[in-house]
């Protein structure tokens, strides 16, 4: 497939692409033997992978075009991209960060989309201002506690660099994604001094670093810390698993910026083989399949009209800051350096 140019490559819709596929259809040889326009396809190269194959069986059931994907992390599959160039196979690429997703747009790996239903779907803020990705669910990255020794949880980010946790505090490691991300969501919110200043009280606490949101969960669980910092949908799972799992939500800053949002977003990359399918598909999780798509992990919605799943329900209402999701792909250098200037480890 030739490059195109970013302006070329504007898609309006997927009236024209099925139209163009319908009539290459009809014109097969004339005996009405199959051609192979006649298979729809779509490749996805997704760095969300928690309960993604029933959701994309639920869209071959409903349309006909099969899905193929990928997973790996998101750096990963945008040094794939990168590299693959025109030649890539992908046809969507699906992040777990909205830096990454960003980072992928910045790079020229994602073509704009011109779609009205997309647009009436998902909230200005949670979607690029030229089209080139949209979010499709919202996860919270937030404060959990104990609720078998923690009475008064720390109500803000800052809070949890309060002495009272020293040595009970976990955390996910600098080099993540989500940690990065909510760092650089601080810097939107509040500025470098201030934001300098909670990351440094966390590590005065002596953290305990721990690589994965579930295993910081058991751990408070467990007595290893008393108070912590993971995506919202992780404690859902848990507590789908065990109701009486002991670990409660705190929502951060609620009288201020509110609780750092972070989401799972896709795009229709620069090169993409099947692009009308990949605007159906990227469509169809955006509306049609919304619920299955969110409440597959437990995640919210990014669609606000659409109401999660009943367990989530039961964490609460809260007020959350939409206005740095755009950010935190221009964001993330400077978080980066922030987190290696506190010493975070």
């Amino acid at each position: 497939m030739a490059v195109h140019d970013r302006t070329s490559l504007r898609i309006r819709g997927i009236g024209i692409a099925l139209a163009l596929a319908a009539t290459l259809a009809a014109c097969g040889d004339d005996d009405g033997a199959p051609d192979d326009t006649e298979a729809r396809i779509v490749t996805v190269y997704t760095g969300r992978h928690y309960g993604i194959e029933p959701v994309f069986d639920q869209f071959t059931a409903q349309t006909g075009i099969e899905v193929r994907f990928t997973t790996g992390s998101d750096p990963e599959l945008r040094a794939r991209l990168t590299a693959e160039g025109a030649n890539t196979p992908a046809d969507l690429v699906m992040t777990a960060d909205a830096a990454n997703i960003e980072l992928a747009a910045q790079a020229g790996l994602l073509a704009p989309v011109d779609s009205e239903r997309l647009d009436g779907a998902i909230p200005e803020e949670l979607r690029s201002a030229d089209g080139t990705w949209f979010s499709l669910s919202r996860r919270i990255r937030t404060i959990m506690y104990s609720t078998e020794r923690v009475a008064e949880p720390p109500t803000s980010y800052a809070q949890l660099g309060d002495p009272r946790w020293k040595g009970a505090l976990c955390l996910r490691p600098s080099t993540h994604p989500y940690t990065q991300s909510l760092v650089a969501a601080l810097l939107n919110s509040v500025g470098e001094t201030e934001t300098l200043a909670i990351v440094e009280s966390w590590v005065a606490n002596d953290p305990l670093y721990i690589n994965s949101d579930t295993d910081i969960l058991k751990a408070v669980a467990a007595g290893d810390c008393d108070v912590a910092l993971t995506n919202s949908y992780y404690l859902g799972r848990l507590q789908n698993e065990d109701p009486e799992f002991p670990v409660a939500i705190e929502w951060p800053d609620q009288d201020a910026f509110g609780a750092h949002v972070n989401v799972s977003a896709a795009g229709v990359t620069a090169n993409a083989p099947h692009p009308a399918e990949a605007i159906e598909l990227l469509e169809w999780l955006a509306t049609t399949g919304q619920s299955t798509f969110s409440n597959a992990n437990f995640e919210y919605p990014a669609d606000p009209s659409v109401a999660p799943a009943d367990l989530l329900v039961a964490f609460g209402e809260f007020t959350s800051d939409l206005a740095s999701v755009r950010r935190l792909g221009a964001l993330n250098a400077a978080a980066v350096d922030l987190l290696s200037k506190a010493a975070y480890e």
